[in-house]
């Protein structure tokens, strides 16, 4: 079963709290959403393995450590998952960047794919998926779904804010694919909005409400 885990660093438990504040303007909400996930990549990417090299300072030569030739995609789920790109890539700057569209089918209910691009290697890479919100958890199990269809095969799921349906619905689906959130909120309510959650991400990112 893959495993979840909670980020509650002071830093980011006080930025989520004004993500959360209904008065928060969408250009602050937009860098809050970005510093966010630049300190939640710090856990996200702590198992990438390291090697040893030698560099020269200007004293001495040391044994330093780098990352192992880790190749990263980074893909958010369109379109709220954009608010997370640019936060990762201060960090990851090398990682590819793939996107993922997906609609509801108001009949059938469930998600449809309208946008995919993915980098070619992407078989050979850790992706890391990216959405503020997890709620019922149907975009990321579809958004997994489609990634794993096209070669995929070591997937991390990253969000803000998560409802336990939608932990729950991810681990079912997909329990080789670990969960990074910055809190783990009560509930559901009759509209799938998570309680009490921040609203529509999307909107407040991009101010269309």
């Amino acid at each position: 079963m893959g495993k979840v885990t909670v980020l509650d660093h002071p830093l980011i438990q006080h930025k989520l709290s004004l993500i959360r504040d209904e008065n928060t303007s969408s250009k602050e909400f937009r860098n809050l959403v970005e510093e966010v996930a630049m300190l939640m990549a710090y856990e996200v990417t702590r198992d990438f393995p390291l090697k040893e090299v030698e560099v020269k300072t200007p004293i001495a030569v040391a044994k330093t450590k780098r990352i192992a030739g880790r190749k990263v995609a980074l893909v958010p789920i369109l379109r709220a998952g954009l608010g997370m790109v640019d936060g990762m890539l201060k960090l990851i700057p090398a990682a590819k960047v793939g996107h993922i569209g997906l609609y509801r089918d108001h009949e059938t209910l469930k998600p449809v794919e309208y946008y995919c691009k993915m980098p070619a290697d992407v078989h050979e890479r850790d992706i890391i998926l990216l959405d503020p919100m997890l709620a019922t958890g149907g975009s990321a199990v579809a958004a997994i779904n489609f990634m794993k269809e096209r070669g995929a095969k070591s997937i991390k799921l990253m969000c803000l804010i998560a409802a336990p349906e939608g932990i729950a619905a991810v681990q079912q689906n997909h329990s080789d694919v670990d969960i990074f959130v910055a809190a783990i909120d009560e509930c559901l309510n009759e509209n799938a909005y998570i309680v009490p959650g921040l609203g529509d991400a999307g909107d407040r990112l991009f101010g269309t409400k």
